[in-house]
């Protein structure tokens, strides 16, 4: 049995979007160009951005259509370092930005490059279930604050953020609001009206769509800066020729996530409690990392200690189960996860840890094959281990 349990690296094409896809792929205008063919991509384009806009919330004309909520992300860090005209006014007096300590790499990695151009950082701490410190937030926000990025969901643990309560915090003293919601838009309901955001990152390829295609949403009358210059496209936010196809699927996925999502989270919801509870039953010394609650429906990080990550991965995988060890970004880095770390995790269990990401795809069938496969390879790793003691020091970490 083949069983996909990477949903938050990449989700499979919906049917529907691949229908969609298929059946323009003759459509080659240029959206710019003014004849018929162009004047046919670019009526496609707009339907696309109308259908985004309408499933968060937002004006068509606040969607700006990007190659991926990494560059969404770069974006909107990168004003603070623009000399444009449009760009943040006094970043001289509001320089500071202010993100956490368990953010996307492309988030992370470009705050480290922001850092050695001269702009100010700070990170915020989480607690065990890497929920965000409001209380330090609280401390950290004044008059040199700029911006601030909370993402709304986490990429490897599921644990949500309460955005709005940040966003109302963060403009109280004058500061723009980020949050990168690329794993929580279609998984649960997000509108930025009544989340409050200045600008949101969403992307396709986690919700049924393609990959190369994403979205920043940008309030009217927020300061911006072009990251990408040399054309006219997106008016004037995003230079190069639009990706017509891939926008295509983008607005062809959240149609159909709008119409699922809400029956799929319940599913997935049980799903994922009926492997939390069979992993439990049928494995000694484990840890759920995350919070217990207030998370993804279709999230689950689990640390077994005395089994390393990648090595479960590969025997998993030779059974046909497909999971993650953490971010697909930061697969190849050998460093343990630097989200579980900043929840307090110590190396050696953060080593230990897999993702299992469930999605519109899973079934039971598929829980039950890894409750049946899952206990054996963990043993089979923990008895080849010589630094393994079952019922030892780890055993209190369960």
């Amino acid at each position: 049995m083949k069983v996909y349990f990477d949903n938050n690296a990449t989700t499979p094409l919906h049917p529907e979007v691949k229908k969609e896809m298929t059946a323009a792929m003759e459509m080659y205008g240029n959206p710019s160009s003014m004849h018929a063919y162009g004047r046919e991509a670019k009526a496609n384009v707009e339907d696309a951005r109308q259908r985004v806009a309408s499933f968060i919330n937002a004006d068509d004309r606040e969607i700006v259509f990007v190659g991926s909520g990494s560059e969404a992300n770069n974006t909107v860090l990168s004003l603070f370092v623009c000399a444009s005209a449009q760009c943040i006014p006094g970043t001289t007096a509001r320089g500071t930005i202010i993100t956490t300590k368990i953010e996307h790499p492309c988030v992370l990695e470009t705050s480290e490059c922001l850092m050695h151009r001269g702009v100010n950082v700070k990170f915020l701490d989480v607690d065990r279930y890497g929920r965000v410190d409001l209380d330090q937030l609280k401390d950290m926000l004044n008059d040199d604050i700029g911006l601030v990025s909370v993402m709304m969901a986490n990429n490897e643990i599921g644990t949500m953020q309460d955005i709005a309560a940040i966003t109302n915090m963060v403009h109280e003293c004058g500061a723009f609001m980020h949050t990168d919601a690329v794993q929580a838009v279609g998984k649960v309901p997000v509108d930025v009206r009544a989340l409050g955001v200045d600008f949101l990152t969403m992307s396709a390829h986690k919700i049924y769509g393609p990959k190369g295609v994403g979205a920043l949403y940008v309030k009217q009358g927020t300061p911006y800066c072009p990251l990408i210059r040399g054309g006219h496209q997106e008016r004037g936010r995003r230079a190069g020729t639009e990706n017509t196809l891939g926008i295509l699927g983008l607005g062809k996925a959240v149609e159909m996530r709008a119409l699922e999502m809400h029956d799929e989270h319940d599913r997935l919801l049980g799903l994922k409690e009926l492997l939390r509870k069979g992993i439990e039953d049928k494995i000694d010394d484990i840890h759920f990392n995350g919070h217990p609650t207030e998370s993804l429906a279709g999230t689950l990080n689990v640390s077994f200690p005395g089994a390393e990550g990648e090595s479960i991965l590969l025997y998993l995988d030779l059974e046909g189960i497909a999971v993650s060890t953490g971010s697909a970004c930061a697969s190849g880095s050998l460093d343990p996860s630097h989200v579980l770390l900043a929840t307090g995790v110590d190396a050696e269990r953060a080593h230990g840890s897999i993702r299992i990401s469930l999605g519109r795809e899973s079934t039971t069938q598929h829980v039950q094959h890894m409750l049946n496969v899952l206990p054996g390879v963990i043993e089979r790793i923990r008895n080849m281990s010589t630094a393994y003691i079952k019922g030892g020091t780890h055993a209190a970490s369960r």
